[in-house]
C-alpha cells in the first residue's frame, strides 16, 4: 500500500547534515521526497512510498544524523 506523509522534525538541527541524511535515507528506501523548510530548529518534508518504508524513514530520521538531536516529530497525511 502506498502512503504519502508530511513530517516536521524539531530539535537541534544542522541543516545541511539533516537534509543530506533525509535524502540518502529516502533513496535507500525507494521513497519519493519533497523538501520543505529547514533551519536550525526544524525540518519539514514529505515522502511517498510503501507504508512500511515510510514508517522506517520516520524511525531513521528520528535518530537522525549524529550531529542533530530530534526532540519531536509531527506526522500528517500529505
Amino acid at each position: 500500500m502506498t502512503e504519502a506523509a508530511r513530517f516536521t522534525f524539531r530539535g537541534q538541527m544542522v541543516r545541511d547534515s539533516f537534509v543530506e541524511f533525509a535524502l540518502h535515507r529516502a533513496k535507500r528506501l525507494d521513497l519519493e521526497i519533497e523538501l520543505g523548510s529547514c533551519d536550525a530548529l526544524s525540518a519539514t518534508l514529505a515522502v511517498r512510498g510503501q507504508q512500511d518504508l515510510v514508517d522506517a524513514f520516520e524511525m531513521a530520521c528520528s535518530l537522525g544524523p549524529y550531529d542533530c538531536i530530534i526532540l519531536d516529530i509531527e506526522r500528517s497525511a500529505a
